[in-house]
């Protein structure tokens, strides 16, 4: 018999009066894996995070979270999972452990067995030396990691972060993406949503495209930068150098759109990747009287897949 899906939506609709955040979004995501939903501002994805979590009732379609319906069966699902939301939901007044003992009562521990709990999550997360100090004391990256603690007071199945590592920096947030990995090495499925490609090439085992309130592409990070040409060519133009000549002395060489930045100082290509490629641009380029900084080519990115889909950057 075949496992159903630890996160499912089909066609899942919703309005916020003439604004319509979800437009039949579909979605499944296997147990006990990591599941990017990719996608800017205003996508949608915080709207379907919060209607799989029960905060928000659908307009139409349908959505299950472990084979229980979002609506029908709310207090059940909500017995299975955890959330952690774009802003840390924390007392600042009380300390980290209070914090945690609290949120364990709320979830119907015994007080013994929330404060054990408690000890535990706050030695795992790396926060057993400030326990004792109020959360307001704390920096961004402690407050992160004390709030996905307290998400996984009630041991939850399944694990929605919305924009987890926003504000952080990049010491907080490799930080925050080891403990991802460790969650589900333990068997938790996590829905992840984030504006951050690499945060979502490096975590996720599938990704979905999310752009006004629709998946518009979805599969392994591999499989969607291959869709876009396995290799980018990166040409950075000298400051007196004309973009029209140089796209045109480069379109012999490309496999779909040039896209240039917003200075049109740097042309982004997509190629299929030769031998002596390099030279041969570089020939084109000087015969057609264009000078250039520096030309490299790389491998294609969340971010060429996310521009070739959408017609702008992430």
């Amino acid at each position: 018999m075949t496992e159903s899906p630890a996160i499912s939506a089909d066609q899942l609709v919703k309005n916020f009066g003439t604004t319509r955040a979800l437009a039949g979004l579909d979605l499944q995501v296997s147990r006990g894996t990591i599941y990017g939903l990719l996608g800017p501002n205003g996508a949608g994805k915080t709207t379907a995070v919060r209607v799989f979590a029960t905060l928000l009732h659908p307009d139409g379609g349908r959505a299950q979270v472990l084979g229980r319906d979002v609506v029908r069966e709310a207090p059940r699902v909500r017995e299975s999972i955890g959330l952690t939301g774009q802003y840390a939901a924390l007392d600042e007044y009380l300390t980290g452990r209070a914090n945690l003992i609290m949120i364990g009562r709320l979830s119907r521990l015994s007080a013994a067995a929330a404060k054990v709990r408690a000890d535990e999550l706050l030695d795992r997360f790396g926060l057993a030396g400030p326990a004792n100090r109020a959360v307001k004391t704390y920096s961004g990256g402690m407050r992160r990691r004390l709030d996905l603690a307290a998400s996984l007071i009630a041991r939850p199945s399944v694990l929605f972060l919305d924009e987890p590592t926003t504000g952080l920096d990049p010491s907080a947030r490799a930080s925050v993406w080891e403990m991802v990995r460790e969650l589900a090495a333990d068997g938790t499925t996590l829905l992840l949503t984030t504006q951050y490609l690499e945060e979502a090439d490096h975590l996720a085992a599938r990704v979905a495209v999310i752009d006004s309130g629709a998946v518009i592409a979805e599969g392994t990070p591999d499989e969607l930068k291959s869709g876009v040409g396995g290799e980018h060519l990166e040409v950075t133009l000298a400051p007196d150098a004309d973009p029209e000549a140089a796209a045109i002395a480069l379109k012999p060489f490309a496999s779909g759109a040039i896209a240039p930045d917003g200075q049109r100082r740097r042309l982004s290509v997509p190629v299929s990747a030769s031998d002596g490629l390099t030279t041969q641009v570089v020939r084109a380029l000087d015969d057609a009287g264009v000078r250039v900084n520096d030309v490299t080519i790389r491998r294609a990115s969340l971010d060429d897949v996310f521009l070739s889909l959408t017609g702008h950057a992430a």
